[in-house]
């Protein structure tokens, strides 16, 4: 497994113990005790994810998270002290792909990061290949969404939601199907499907509260109802 990782994380001590861990599975990092120098060297260096802590000196996660992802796709990770379920929902929804409360077992984030980067660079790997319904175009390779050419922006895990459900429109899945297949794992927190769900749906919808795309099927799950040209 290789890949680069940017660790944004004002203890130093923990940082030095996630670095440790990463390195062992063949995992490169760069540490940054702030968003800002975070940003810096974000800007001077390819990364395949971000490990970002949300209380920070200065621009906390939030606010670094919220800018980045005007212009990044790349997979990021919250880890943080705070657990609060109005937190989880505040990261999930402003663009983070997982959200891990300290304290953690490093080789269970270690398992988490190789799963986003093994996935994201699958992905970008695939031979290029376009969905398109109504005014959308869907596009593998360039792992963008793009709603009359104007992108759509989506963070990794929304693309990896609706890439699934478009992959399988006019077919039902729970909740539980859904994170086992897009998230790689059998248990966690499916809890966050609904919540990626309603994010696509303000993203994608007409009105969000009356979707037609991405239906519920009260009792069962969602289907995507558009018809799907590849």
């Amino acid at each position: 497994m290789t890949g680069n990782v940017l660790i944004i994380e004002d203890e130093q001590e923990l940082a030095e113990l996630v670095q440790l861990y990463l390195s062992k599975e063949g995992i490169e990092t760069s540490w940054a005790d702030s968003a800002e120098k975070g940003m810096s060297l974000f800007s001077n260096e390819n990364f395949d994810l971000i490990i970002l802590d949300i209380n920070l000196p200065g621009m906390d996660g939030f606010e670094f998270l919220q800018q980045f992802r005007h212009k990044n796709k790349i997979p990021v990770i919250i880890v943080s002290a705070r657990e609060a379920d109005e937190d989880i929902i505040m990261g999930l929804g402003i663009g983070a792909d997982e959200f891990v409360t300290k304290p953690f077992a490093p080789r269970v984030l270690s398992a988490r990061v190789r799963a986003l980067i093994r996935r994201s660079k699958q992905f970008s790997a695939e031979i290029r290949l376009n969905y398109r319904f109504d005014n959308f175009v869907l596009d593998y390779e360039a792992y963008v969404l793009k709603k009359n050419e104007i992108l759509v922006a989506l963070s990794t895990r929304e693309f990896e939601v609706l890439r699934f459900m478009i992959k399988n429109a006019g077919n039902v899945y729970t909740p539980d199907e859904i994170y086992e297949a897009v998230w790689d794992q059998e248990y966690g927190d499916v809890t966050a499907v609904a919540v990626y769900i309603q994010r696509i749906r303000k993203k994608i919808e007409p009105d969000y509260h009356n979707p037609v795309y991405i239906k519920t099927i009260h009792g069962k799950g969602y289907r995507f109802e558009s018809e799907v040209l590849s």
